[in-house]
């Protein structure tokens, strides 16, 4: 592989990893708060996906420049992902919250195939072709390029991981949902709603989701029911790999597997003269995956989730 080819797909791997980050985020979160693995994620980023090509599909001949429909669509699909994430924590996973670990995981994987048949239902199963909203010429860096979109992809990460900082660790809510992470009683006790501090945690990971969905449709050009399942087994995949609990872990673990991916899968197409490559990308991402939880249990950046009784 050639020097320009590499930074290709480097800059590749970084707006793949940078759309695992914002969904691992969301895992994240959640799991730091209340030690759940909300299967269900990787399909809130698909109703987001799905919501947002509704919009703008309805609006396509309304005469309104391309970011501006992406603003109404991204709009919409936030609403539409934080109201069901929100149900979804609500009916389904509250009511176990003090059940057998097993018992909401399983719940999760079935919250995750409900979705899925629900989106299949609404939308159709057929694979729907997302318009071109922002401009389509690349960037030429000299050899490599990168598009407009790849380049909001990229900008867009870091000004949510920076938000999200900032609301963890300089604001009230912030302040309640480490409480609430460390012993939900203690915090209840201080004037801490744990109930309300979990679902707006919910809330936000949904936000976040939202927003991968519509960059993942934007950037891949297509829409179906099943295009949220490995977007949301990678980013699970990135948050552990990072350290599932900490904030920069799963943004570091998102970045880590899109490069070790893109890279990887170059590589392996150059040695088999295009033969192998894409499609076994994921072979990559689960070994690193693999070794990493061998060398390092608690992850690349991990830290101890509180034990609650």
């Amino acid at each position: 592989m050639d020097m320009e080819t590499l930074v290709q797909q480097i800059i590749n791997g970084l707006v793949l990893g940078s759309m695992y980050a914002l969904v691992a985020l969301g895992y994240t979160m959640v799991y730091g708060i209340i030690n759940l693995i909300n299967f269900a994620h990787g399909e809130i980023l698909m109703v987001g996906a799905m919501v947002s090509w509704t919009v703008v599909s309805f609006l396509a001949d309304s005469g309104l420049p391309g970011w501006a429909l992406m603003l109404v669509g991204l709009a919409c699909a936030i609403v539409v992902c934080t109201l069901l994430n929100y149900s979804v924590e609500k009916i389904a996973y509250r009511p176990l919250r003090n059940a057998p670990r097993l018992a909401p995981l399983i719940t999760a994987m079935g919250m995750s195939l409900l979705l899925q048949v629900l989106a299949m239902i609404i939308w159709k199963p057929n694979p729907k072709p997302f318009p071109l909203l922002l401009p389509t010429d690349p960037f030429d860096l000299g050899g490599p390029v990168i598009t407009v979109t790849q380049c909001l992809i990229l900008g867009l990460t870091v000004a949510i991981l920076a938000a999200l900082m900032y609301l963890v660790n300089f604001t009230k809510l912030g302040r309640a949902m480490r409480a609430t992470a460390e012993n939900p009683r203690v915090a209840g006790l201080m004037g801490v709603k744990p109930d309300f501090i979990i679902s707006m945690t919910f809330v936000i990971g949904a936000a976040l989701a939202a927003v991968a969905g519509l960059m993942w449709a934007a950037n891949y050009g297509t829409v179906q029911h099943t295009m949220g399942f490995m977007p949301g087994l990678k980013a699970f995949t990135a948050a552990v790999l990072g350290g599932i609990g900490n904030l920069a872990g799963a943004v570091v673990g998102g970045v880590l597997l899109g490069l070790i991916e893109a890279i990887g899968a170059g590589y392996l197409g150059d040695l088999t003269g295009g033969v192998l490559g894409s499609h076994y990308a994921d072979i990559f991402a689960f070994v690193a995956l693999i070794l990493v939880l061998t060398l390092r249990p608690s992850g690349l950046l991990g830290e101890r989730v509180a034990d609650r009784a």
